[in-house]
């Protein structure tokens, strides 16, 4: 007796589950382990799992941490990572960037009544990072379109446009990312005198006038250290930024400056497959093996 064709369409969807059921969700899955699990691999497999020279585990050679006190100031004695907006800092349920642009580059300023409702520019976050990076390793942290005190430096330009949108004859000027009673970085502009920002104030209308500044072409603080990767969590550092860090750490823990770079070469990748990329750093590896083979001691500071 031939079973309806319905029956016979529902009995084939039966195999073609079990089967693929089989291949798919059994022995692909497997396959995939055992290979895993071979040598040099098994390491990657299980996420790559630093350890301490104790053998206590550190976290990932994949994932950046942030290498400071609990009040957020950087540990003297350990490399600093790049920035990351990925939570609170190398969060990896929360990754991501910021999603700002190059031309953002206005503050919102904080509520003079509340306090709160500040939000920083991408240009401010550079700024700022950028001049704290200078301070802690004793260089100059000053870049193109930024303030001395670390903030964008852009002023808002109020009168009647000419064509092309110029403001040939300002009648107001106002440097937009500095809160008053903040001194404005310029004094005047084109014979105007500038106003620092009354938070709360609405500077819509005004033309925005980015100010390059006299700060050198080349920033002695790297890219690097002032911006963060698009996950959030990379944990590499251009070689320039390590070498910039090497001083301080070297004095903080009382070795010489050579063995701390050479600890920096050691954990220092080249290209992929020698073309891809550039030279990077692993911050997370060379804070450990500096951990191990220079620990902290009266040299410390």
């Amino acid at each position: 007796m031939r079973m309806p064709t319905w029956i016979r369409r529902h009995l084939a969807a039966v195999r073609a589950l079990l089967v693929l059921t089989a291949v798919l969700g059994v022995a692909y899955p497997l396959v995939v382990f055992a290979v895993a699990q071979l040598p040099g691999l098994e390491g990657r497999a299980g996420g790559s799992i630093v350890r301490t020279a104790a053998g206590r585990a550190a976290g990932s050679a994949l994932i950046g941490q942030s290498f400071t006190g609990e009040d957020g100031t950087p540990l003297r004695w350990y490399f600093q990572s790049r920035p990351s907006e990925a939570g609170d800092g190398y969060d990896p349920t929360s990754t991501g960037a910021s999603n700002l642009g190059p031309e953002d580059v206005l503050d919102t300023l904080a509520d003079p009544a509340t306090g709160g409702g500040a939000e920083q520019s991408l240009l401010t976050r550079v700024c700022s990072r950028s001049k704290a990076v200078g301070d802690l390793e004793g260089v100059d942290g000053g870049r193109p379109y930024c303030t001395p005190d670390g903030v964008g430096a852009v002023l808002k330009v109020f009168g009647t446009r000419a064509p092309g949108g110029t403001v040939p004859k300002p009648s107001r000027v106002v440097s937009a990312n500095q809160a008053c009673p903040a001194v404005p970085f310029v004094a005047a502009y084109r014979g105007v005198r500038v106003e620092c920002a009354r938070p709360g104030e609405d500077l819509a209308s005004g033309l925005t006038v980015p100010v390059r500044g006299d700060a050198p072409a080349e920033p002695r603080v790297p890219a690097d250290a002032v911006t963060a990767s698009g996950s959030g969590l990379d944990p590499h550092i251009t070689p320039a930024y390590a070498r910039l860090q090497a001083p301080r750490v070297a004095k903080a823990r009382g070795v010489s400056e050579a063995r701390v770079l050479a600890a920096v070469r050691h954990n220092q990748t080249g290209r992929a497959l020698g073309f891809m990329g550039e030279p990077v750093v692993n911050v997370v590896r060379l804070n450990l093996e500096l951990d191990r083979d220079h620990p902290l001691g009266a040299g410390r500071s």
